[in-house]
């Protein structure tokens, strides 16, 4: 548990972003779940609830060494599993996918935690004495462990959640010393099945989100509305911005799930230019800042696990950035920690207790 002495070794200037990041984040979804007359919605004190429920997370990811949360991570990853089977079946159905476990006032995405789970077995599997360039045992074994929980969140149907646990596996083999051919042979794997996946495996609403990615304006009304508002949103906030709750797309819902898939568009319109300057450079001092921690981690072990769960957490950044400025197509990753979300937030803030727990530890025996 959390010695004493570790308490001066907590990166505060780390949590004060990541703090700063949530409110920002809970400021805009106040801004766009408002209505007058009646206030801020349940989304809102959701969000609350959220935040403080991923603190807590982060102190208790924190106060357990990373070297005993990693010793017993097969235990986690057996458990995330079970729980991923178990939504496949029983979990609640919304938007076409089943994703949830229902306990009432509360609502579990198990997918969420499985990216720091990933990331803790990979770091205990390659950092239990493999230097060097690693053998096609150890590359099958980890593509194995990727490939589960990826497989089970795909078939719920959440093809963007799963594709954000590569990022985790790639980055650890690639520290832990994968060849750089294994990357060039992966990319040509990709294009050659590209054409298969993209006849078997993709279903037709996601086939829709790559065409209208190509070419919104030719259903402006239907398939390309959310990429074709997400930049006018974008575009109309100026240098400035409209100003808080001042900003019509995401006000008068123009803007789909403004609190949710596209909150960075409906904050650039508010806030400007100049508001984004400001989110993106907490979100690379966060970053940076983790890199750093993986640097001065006094073990591989720590190392590997703080990189793994960074490259999820960028990914995601990047990618919903992107989307909403319309570069990449529509596709439902969240930004995390600002948009809505409690398993979200709550699996977030717990990634980051794990890179905290490495870096305060790196004085310790």
């Amino acid at each position: 548990m959390l010695e004493r002495r570790l308490y001066f070794h907590i990166d505060l200037a780390m949590v004060g972003a990541i703090l700063a990041l949530c409110l920002i984040g809970l400021a805009q979804i106040y801004s766009t779940t408002y209505t007058e007359g009646v206030g801020a919605g349940d989304i809102f004190y959701t969000q609350i609830y959220g935040i403080v429920l991923g603190f807590a997370a982060m102190a208790v990811a924190m106060s357990i060494d990373y070297r005993t949360l990693a010793d017993k991570s097969h235990f986690l990853y057996l458990g995330i599993i079970l729980l991923l089977v178990y939504v496949l079946f029983f979990g609640v159905v919304r938007g076409g996918s089943r994703r949830w476990i229902d306990f009432g006032p509360l609502n579990l995405q198990p997918s969420e935690f499985a990216k720091a789970t990933l990331a803790l077995v990979l770091a205990k599997f390659f950092g239990e004495g493999r230097r060097g360039n690693l053998t096609r045992a150890d590359l099958l074994i980890a593509g194995a462990i990727t490939a589960v929980p990826l497989l089970v969140i795909y078939l719920q149907p959440d093809l963007g959640t799963a594709v954000t646990l590569l990022p985790v596996a790639v980055a650890v083999a690639y520290v832990a010393g994968m060849p750089m051919r294994i990357f060039g042979v992966l990319a040509l794997a990709a294009i050659l099945i590209a054409p298969v996946a993209w006849k078997f495996a993709l279903q037709d609403y996601q086939k829709e989100r790559v065409s209208t990615f190509l070419n919104p304006s030719e259903d402006a009304r239907g398939a390309g509305y959310q990429q074709i508002q997400a930049r006018i949103t974008v575009g109309s906030g100026g240098w400035d911005g409209k100003g808080f709750r001042k900003g019509t797309q995401g006000q008068y819902r123009f803007l789909p799930v403004a609190h949710n898939d596209f909150i960075f568009s409906a904050f650039a319109e508010e806030h400007g230019f100049t508001g984004v300057i400001v989110a993106l450079g907490l979100y690379l001092f966060v970053i940076l800042r983790s890199l750093e921690s993986a640097r001065l981690s006094k073990d591989r072990l720590g190392a590997y696990l703080v990189l793994g769960v960074l490259a999820t957490f960028t990914f995601q950044v990047s990618y919903n950035i992107a989307m909403s400025a319309g570069l990449l197509p529509v596709k439902g990753l969240t930004l995390p920690l600002m948009s809505y979300g409690g398993s979200s937030m709550i699996a977030t803030l717990a990634g980051f207790g794990l890179i905290l727990n490495v870096r305060m530890r790196r004085f310790t025996n």
